[in-house]
């Protein structure tokens, strides 16, 4: 008689279908392969340690081993002042998160051409202009958004094809980076994140696939990766502790909580596999809150995670 292991079983789940994005919905081993890629940090995941000291933490991060990081923001200094400590850092940005309010983004572009960025991303698109905060919301929790329907995620698929003119124009690559909002049910039974992806032009607008949102979300990247070739050029690598079942909120109890990587349910080797195999060019790790011990250290995890199978 045959004896499997527990991993055994869980790998037997995930690779069930459908079921894939959420396998096991329990804490897993790491089964990483960093793809043959420069290892790479999206720098939300550190932002108390930017907001003390962005040269000292640059470094320190380049310590660890990064070498890509992907910027979100500048804090008080400007893109010239950022790229200057990238440099002195030894770090490299191929892609930065910018907002794209308004019509005019000659000054975001320029920015990311500052860098020396090739792609051009939205961090959270259809948040630009969130919700009133209703009173009494305790600080730091974001207000409820609303389900923006077909007809919500085909004008923004519009405004993604506007950005993705503008940026081609401009010399840059415009790539969408996703939450889990995208994958609200739509009325053919498909997800929100489908009417982006057909209603957007190929060449125009690239896709960042932030795993960890996408499977708390109730998709697979796995099977986005083989259903649309070609749109999707980069990933987040991130982690969320054992779910119930799939969220799309951002806000509330159903939020989905983060964890280091290795320590939550999603199976980043068959992951890995396939965006090796899909042309993903870079992969950031990223982590939401709680952090168990601190940012920095969850960086250090998050980089052993990337490199567990190098």
């Amino acid at each position: 008689m045959q004896v499997h292991t527990r991993r055994d079983v869980l790998k037997l789940f995930c690779n069930a279908g459908a079921g894939a994005a959420l396998c096991g919905l329990l804490p897993r081993p790491a089964m990483a392969d960093a793809m043959g890629l420069p290892p790479g940090i999206q720098l939300y995941t550190v932002r108390e340690d930017l907001a003390k000291d962005v040269p000292g933490t640059l470094k320190q991060l380049r310590q660890i081993g990064f070498l890509e990081v992907e910027t979100a923001g500048f804090g008080k200094y400007s893109a010239r002042e950022f790229r200057t400590m990238l440099d002195d850092a030894g770090l490299k940005a191929p892609s930065a998160h910018l907002r794209f309010a308004g019509t005019d983004f000659g000054p975001v572009f320029d920015d990311a051409k500052t860098l020396g960025a090739h792609y051009a991303t939205s961090s959270s698109q259809a948040t630009v202009n969130p919700p009133p905060r209703p009173a009494g919301l305790p600080a730091g929790q974001r207000p409820a958004m609303a389900p923006l329907g077909l007809d919500g995620f085909t004008r923004l698929a519009e405004q993604m094809n506007d950005i993705g003119t503008k940026a081609k124009a401009a010399g840059l690559q415009y790539a969408y980076h996703n939450h889990n909002y995208e994958f609200e049910k739509m009325p053919d039974g498909s997800f929100g994140y489908d009417v982006l992806v057909h209603n957007t032009d190929h060449d125009l607008v690239k896709f960042e696939i932030d795993c960890g949102w996408m499977c708390a979300g109730g998709a697979d990247p796995v099977a986005y990766f083989t259903k649309y070739p070609g749109r999707f050029k980069m990933i987040h690598v991130k982690e969320f502790q054992a779910m119930k079942g799939p969220s799309t909120s951002l806000s509330g109890a159903a939020r989905p909580q983060g964890t280091d990587l290795g320590q939550g349910f999603i199976d980043y080797k068959r992951i890995f596999a396939a965006g090796r195999k899909a042309g993903i060019e870079h992969a950031f790790s990223e982590q939401e809150n709680p952090f168990p011990v601190s940012q920095m250290a969850s960086a250090k995890v998050a980089y052993e995670f990337l490199h567990a199978s190098s």
